[in-house]
């Protein structure tokens, strides 16, 4: 198993002694060469779990292990020197993850000059070939971020994670940013990397259809924990926990057509504060199926039909 994730946690102290819970107890395991899709809506804790995986975070409990070896709880420099050459990530913003004040080839030989991976000449060469990889051109390196469409700005965030050739990488809602045009051309370049490359992707999104189509596996995260996991078409198309299948049918449809006569199911009801998190289900008070278990024990993430579901319809 490539990356193991046990019980992790991630909390925030936001004053008056109040605790925000980000990550509450998450246990997940990624398979190598596999791309894992992590969804969820906004607040859901999937950016924090992702940001802790590669050390951007400190780690309030649990652990994380990559090929067995335990991560540090609190990242000093000495581990991302380490760490980093095979643990990567693709940020969110294209425009506030590249250095404005450096040109592109500065950006791209960066990594390899922190990991002393090679000459500056071969960095140089190295940056050209990764320009051409994302099809940008090598003749640009002398340009800066500013010079580039949001597009282009993340084909480069895109090579910079990638030069040091990597085993697994976090993409942070990698075309959240991006026009719908240019999102099917990232998405289909990282699939292409992913599959030449032989890598592991942690795939953070909030479009249900993009991670169906590029995922192995969806992970279901809602409030800081998991509540479905398992084969992405399984998931997607006959969804099993409340939450999920509630997402599925917010999900809108490509074909206007079809979509002016899609029937939408809003979720009622109020996402609960991550700070006054109740006993029970998180997902209690907006689900028209709960029970009074529901409300006082939290289900665990348990086996059903070929998946992980927790929810206490299925016990």
């Amino acid at each position: 198993m490539l990356v193991e994730i046990d019980n992790l946690q991630k909390r925030f102290h936001v004053g008056r002694g109040k605790v925000l819970h980000a990550v509450d107890g998450v246990s997940l395991t990624i398979q190598e060469n596999t791309i894992v899709g992590l969804v969820g809506e906004s607040g859901s804790g999937k950016s924090t779990l992702g940001k802790a995986l590669v050390g951007l975070h400190d780690k309030s409990g649990g652990e994380v292990r990559y090929r067995g070896e335990t991560l540090p709880g609190s990242y000093q420099a000495a581990d991302f020197r380490r760490h980093s050459k095979n643990i990567q990530m693709i940020f969110q913003d294209p425009y506030a993850s590249l250095n404005p004040r450096m040109t592109i080839e500065e950006i791209l030989t960066e990594p390899l000059k922190l990991q002393k991976q090679c000459s500056a000449a071969e960095a140089r060469q190295r940056a050209a070939e990764w320009m051409e990889k994302v099809s940008l051109s090598a003749a640009h390196l002398g340009r800066y971020p500013h010079e580039f469409s949001g597009g282009q700005r993340q084909r480069i965030g895109i090579a910079r994670a990638l030069i040091t050739q990597p085993e697994f990488v976090v993409c942070d809602e990698p075309i959240s940013a991006l026009d719908v045009s240019v999102q099917a051309q990232v998405i289909n370049l990282l699939g292409e990397l992913q599959k030449s490359m032989g890598l592991t992707l942690l795939f953070i999104a909030h479009d249900l259809s993009m991670v169906r189509y590029i995922s192995d596996e969806m992970v279901v995260m809602y409030l800081g924990g998991i509540v479905e996991q398992g084969p992405a078409d399984d998931v997607f198309f006959e969804p099993k926990h409340p939450y999920t299948k509630a997402l599925v049918e917010s999900n809108p449809v490509a074909d206007p057509k079809r979509e002016k006569l899609q029937q939408h199911k809003l979720i009622q009801g109020e996402v609960p504060s991550p700070v006054n998190l109740p006993p029970g289900c998180r997902f209690v008070g907006r689900c028209d199926q709960a029970s009074e278990r529901c409300h006082s024990q939290r289900p665990e993430l348990k086996p059903v039909a070929g998946r992980l579901i927790a929810c206490h319809l299925y016990d």
